[in-house]
């Protein structure tokens, strides 16, 4: 059986959005080099464009 990844192992990314780290996730393993924001809300704000 293969050895548990510590957490700080991992990949990281900044969201193009926000700016913060953030972490790979198995579930973007196939997708990595696309992934470009830490999630649905910035990926959302920014097809929006700034608001305010």
């Amino acid at each position: 059986m293969p050895r548990m990844r510590k957490k700080a192992d991992l990949p990281v990314k900044t969201c193009a959005t926000c700016g913060r780290p953030f972490t790979w996730r198995k579930s973007w393993a196939r997708v990595w080099n696309e992934v470009r924001y830490c999630s649905d809300r910035c990926r959302a704000a920014r097809r929006s464009g700034p608001s305010g």
